[in-house]
């Protein structure tokens, strides 16, 4: 399994940015997707996932109604639409698959590599 995440980068408070990730190495069509932060000196946070058949989706409540999870199977793509970014979400953020097609299965052992936000002014 291989996921990797892309797209991060220095913004100042409330703008904007899309993670991507690529996954390969599995079945992607049929597991739920999602992503995860760390920020620094804290543990992992599960944030939003996307089911695999592109349905209801997950979110904390941290980043409800400011980022938005979504998929292309045919290319075996996840997305992170973040908007209105604030401080407090700096972090290296991961790409995660789940043990099934549904985000209530939990989430996997693969993490990949991450990719750094930062939001500063």
């Amino acid at each position: 399994v291989q996921l990797q995440a892309s797209g991060g980068g220095l913004v100042q408070p409330g703008e904007s940015l899309r993670l991507s990730c690529l996954a390969s190495g599995f079945g992607f069509r049929h597991y739920a997707m999602g992503w995860a932060r760390q920020a620094p000196g804290q543990g992992r946070e599960p944030i939003s996932c996307i089911p695999s058949n592109d349905g209801s989706t997950f979110y904390a409540d941290s980043v409800k109604g400011r980022f938005t999870i979504s998929r292309r199977n045919s290319e075996n793509m996840v997305y992170l639409q973040m908007n209105n970014l604030k401080p407090e979400d700096t972090a290296v953020y991961y790409c995660t698959t789940y043990r099934g097609s549904y985000c209530d299965t939990g989430l996997d052992d693969y993490w990949g590599q991450g990719t750094l936000v930062t939001v500063s002014s």
